[in-house]
């Protein structure tokens, strides 16, 4: 059905299977659907596929294509990593010279939009990738706009149950694997009267990724570690990455036909870290269902009541599966026998997690890239241009572009610094970051009590009781109490290398990309890692 809408005062050439008008907006069905712009726009909404993909308003020119591809199925969505044309998961917006936005947005999983020109002009093109769904298109300002998707989505997938965010500690950003029983018990105990709800141990515990037992550095196992937490009055926190498996696991070696594969019967890539190729667990095949209930029920048995599950995204990468469906409704069921496992009193923070698909089954979710101790690598934003690395800038550009979700899930940020040691951030940029955890309510960190000093401690104290008033005046800007907060000289993508620089930059990017160099990296960062250990 072709249809002339106007909406909002502007007259649109739609194309869908079924078109309704609402007051404020137009529902549109169908596996296709197009909106011819009435003018061109000046800027596009990307809106990455999962929690480390970008999310930015940007120019209309194509970006360059992320390096290195070899960490593709990680960072961005594998079946749009080489599209030049403007595009996003699930929804897409434009922005026009009178600052209002039109958006196109779907009502279900498996869905893309792009932006298109044709000899009829611009069109936003939004399809799903098997069969018939419904879509939003919206017109106004920005933030009426995403307020409208939002609403929609809530009576599609539900909404978190808007549980208070506890205020956490975990190990991952000091100590990251080079965690054992001492030095947290030691942290634990140095913690003191400081306000954290939940101690969250990090990576690092396990035997293998994988393989979710304790390791040799655990010798007490995970039940003492849990009661230890609880000890200090807090709850337990832990990580685990349970839609993954790198390629020396036990699990990898004795079910590899949990794992998927592609049309060809090969294993499909989940990409490369820790030093090894990374697989992806068939979440339909009933076996795999069975581990990942009992794997929850046995976290849970531990002690543990605040999960952090990561890599999630291996659950929607593309494959053949045992049972034929979408690749996103694969890791929706998935999700739902991780999150019925886990049971009701557990507070669950999905990361590295496909946006949309991860609705209403997690309490919080991951909405930027990781932060690290620098603002901004310039290897990775230039050479690279990889904007979904670990990045204090990467991490802030993303998830302030992500808060139209607010109404439907608790955003995570990432955590925040006050420490001078170990970080190279300047003390304006680690301002940004605390500013960003309260306009999420979402506060967390990793520094070391024996990194602080008196008033680094003080000002951590401080954070943590702090219970602001925090009003939205503009889409990068906040007022937190009486202070004004203005994000949008941090939300801007760097400028392509040119000439030479480009040329040294595709170099860059194709040795970023082979095993052994990652190996060789992975391997300098664990021998930095003990070394800093050894002064603790």
């Amino acid at each position: 059905m072709d249809q002339i809408v106007d909406l909002e005062g502007i007259r649109l050439a739609i194309s869908a299977d079924e078109i309704r008008e609402r007051r404020d907006f137009v529902q549109l069905a169908g596996a296709r659907v197009t909106l011819s712009l009435p003018r061109p726009p000046i800027r596009f909404f990307r809106h990455g596929w999962q929690s480390w993909s970008l999310a930015a308003w940007t120019e209309l020119h194509p970006l360059p294509i992320p390096k290195p591809h070899l960490l593709h199925p990680m960072q961005t969505d594998l079946r749009y990593a080489r599209e030049k044309q403007p595009n996003g998961s699930w929804v897409g917006a434009v922005e026009f010279d009178d600052g209002n936005a039109l958006l196109l947005g779907a009502l279900g999983t498996d869905a893309h939009v792009a932006l298109t020109e044709g000899g009829a002009g611009a069109r936003l093109e939004g399809w799903f990738e098997g069969g018939n769904g419904e879509w939003l298109a919206a017109y106004g300002a920005k933030h009426t706009v995403f307020e409208a998707y939002a609403e929609l989505l809530a009576e599609r997938f539900g909404k978190a149950r808007g549980l208070p965010a506890p205020r956490v500690w975990c190990s991952w950003y000091s100590l990251y694997t080079e965690i054992d029983e001492p030095i947290l018990d030691k942290i634990f105990r140095d913690l003191g009267d400081l306000p954290f709800d939940v101690l969250q141990v990090d990576d690092g515990w396990q035997i293998a990724v994988g393989d979710w037992e304790a390791n040799a550095k655990f010798p007490a196992g995970m039940t003492a570690l849990a009661d230890k937490i609880r000890s200090t009055g807090r709850r337990a926190g832990l990580w685990l990455a349970p839609l993954i498996a790198v390629k020396s696991s036990r699990l990898f070696r004795e079910h590899r036909d949990w794992f998927l594969r592609d049309g060809r019967g090969k294993l499909v890539s989940a990409a490369f870290n820790w030093g090894e190729q990374l697989y992806a667990l068939d979440t339909t095949h009933p076996a795999v269902s069975d581990w990942l209930a009992n794997l929850m029920k046995q976290v849970r048995a531990w002690g543990f009541d605040y999960i952090k599950l990561d890599f999630l995204y291996a659950g929607a990468l593309e494959g053949r599966r045992h049972d034929d469906m979408p690749r996103e409704a694969a890791y929706r069921r998935g999700l739902q026998v991780l999150r019925e496992a886990m049971g009701t009193d557990t507070y669950f923070l999905t990361c590295g997690a496909p946006i949309i698909p991860s609705l209403g089954l997690c309490d919080a979710l991951r909405v930027g890239p990781d932060v690290s101790n620098e603002w901004e690598n310039h290897r990775d934003a230039r050479q690279l241009y990889n904007l979904a690395m670990p990045g204090a800038k990467n991490a802030i550009r993303t998830t302030v572009n992500r808060l139209w979700l607010r109404p439907l899930v608790q955003p995570d940020p990432d955590v925040v610094y006050f420490r001078t040691k170990e970080c190279k951030l300047t003390r304006k940029e680690k301002r940004l970051l605390q500013d960003l955890a309260l306009v999420c309510d979402f506060k967390a960190t990793s520094d070391l009590p024996q990194w602080l000093s008196a008033k680094e401690l003080e000002e951590l104290r401080t954070f943590l009781k702090a219970a602001p008033k925090v009003r939205q005046l503009d889409l990068y800007k906040y007022q937190i109490d009486q202070r004004d907060l203005d994000f949008s000289p941090f939300v801007t993508i760097p400028t392509p290398l040119k000439g030479a620089e480009s040329l040294a930059g595709h170099f860059v990017g194709w040795a970023a990309g082979q095993p052994i160099v990652l190996k060789i990296f992975d391997a300098r960062g664990r021998a930095s890692l003990k070394k800093l250990r050894k002064k603790l």
